[in-house]
């Protein structure tokens, strides 16, 4: 009996990419309405204390300001936090400023600017270059209405040839914000654009490594990027909140020219419920290490 080989190959091909299907579908299963919400929404209409952040990704060559500025407004959060920003872009928002007279601004040409906004008062601010000289991040504790709350903003290098062939100082980075994280116990937001999406391995240890919570988790993939291409877009700019944090509302905002999406995150402050935490192992603390020690030699 002869055997005929393209149709063995045709059937080994489709078993693998029936294969291949199902692990991809576990793998970004938690990012679907049918999982458990890892954040749960507070039933309160009111509470005491709340917070609301918007953070945009405005692609540095962008000229749309007023577009922009136009969001800011409309979604009117307490903590707005621009990435991609180089002086023409600090220049061009300064009118936030009589909403939101506390800030932080870092423009770069480089694609790392920060320009950080707040109409709650900075009891406290860190800008640090973790990994690479020219990239910034920022740790600031602002006083919200009277409860004290830890902002992690982050920015990282992406892993595309030009700039990092590999992704290690990516990695190294969010890992590093994971670690910080945890060390702090009050009620704290790690966010910006992390070049990574929800499910990767990188952000799974993140999750495990800093006691955080993602409130994609149970209700979608509310992807921000690619903009300019509905069929290709995945979830690239993160809030990722202590287990103090109750969710009011999380959305994709309209876009303002960039090849990202805004969002924007609406939040509760409550006491600190640990059960939703995940465990990271020993071996996590060991690749967590290895990475970092990588990243800096």
């Amino acid at each position: 009996m002869l055997i005929d080989f393209e149709n063995v190959v045709n059937l080994i091909c489709l078993i693998l990419l029936f294969v291949s299907l199902i692990y991809i579908g576990w793998i970004v299963f938690p990012y679907s309405i049918f999982s458990k919400k890892m954040v749960e929404l507070d039933p309160s209409k009111s509470p005491s204390h709340k917070i609301k952040l918007l953070t945009i990704n405005v692609y540095q060559h962008n000229d749309r300001y007023t577009q922009t500025l136009q969001c800011i407004f409309k979604s009117n959060p307490d903590v707005v936090f621009l990435l991609e920003t180089n002086q023409d872009w600090k220049d061009s928002v300064q009118s936030v400023k009589e909403k939101y007279p506390y800030f932080i601004e870092i423009p770069k040409e480089n694609t790392y600017g920060l320009l950080f906004y707040s109409k709650f008062p900075i009891e406290k601010q860190e800008i640090n270059y973790l990994i690479d000289d020219e990239i910034p991040s920022i740790i600031v504790d602002i006083n919200a209405n009277g409860k004290m709350v830890r902002l992690y903003g982050i920015h990282p290098t992406p892993p595309v040839p030009q700039e990092n062939p590999e992704s290690t100082d990516r990695d190294a980075e969010i890992l590093i914000m994971g670690k910080k994280s945890k060390e702090y116990e009050g009620p704290s937001i790690v966010f910006g654009d992390l070049n990574d999406v929800a499910w990767s391995h990188t952000t799974r240890l993140f999750l495990r490594i800093s006691g955080m919570l993602d409130p994609r988790i149970g209700r979608g993939m509310y992807s921000t990027f690619h903009a300019k291409y509905a069929l290709f877009r995945w979830p690239l700019d993160h809030f990722f909140v202590s287990s103090h944090f109750r969710l009011l509302d999380l959305r994709v905002e309209q876009g303002v020219g960039s090849d990202h999406f805004p969002i924007s995150v609406s939040l509760s402050i409550k006491d600190e419920d640990k059960e939703k935490e995940l465990e990271a192992s020993s071996e996590d603390h060991e690749e967590v290490k290895e990475i970092i020690e990588e990243a800096k030699n």
